[in-house]
């Protein structure tokens, strides 16, 4: 009889964790773009893509990873 080691998490948390990071990086390139400064404005500061969706995109990753984390891997073995 050989056991296996177990984990607290499977296959199914690790790939949902890995989507919910790469949700945040891409929420966190929105978000790059032309600063302003004293001397020149830049009005893309203030674009809907920079205030409104990268924070959404942003946070629908956290929320994925905290989901990951929380999910219950499934029981291969039910045998007792």
């Amino acid at each position: 009889m050989t056991d296996k080691q177990k984990f607290a998490f499977d296959k199914r948390n690790f790939i949902l964790i890995a989507i919910g990071m790469i949700l945040v990086i891409l929420g966190f390139i929105l978000m790059t773009g032309p600063s302003s400064s004293e001397k020149l404005f830049q009005p893309d500061i203030f674009s809907a893509r920079r205030i409104k969706v990268a924070p959404m995109v942003c946070l629908f990753g956290y929320l994925m990873i905290i989901v990951a984390i929380l999910c219950k891997p499934k029981d291969k073995d039910n045998k007792k």
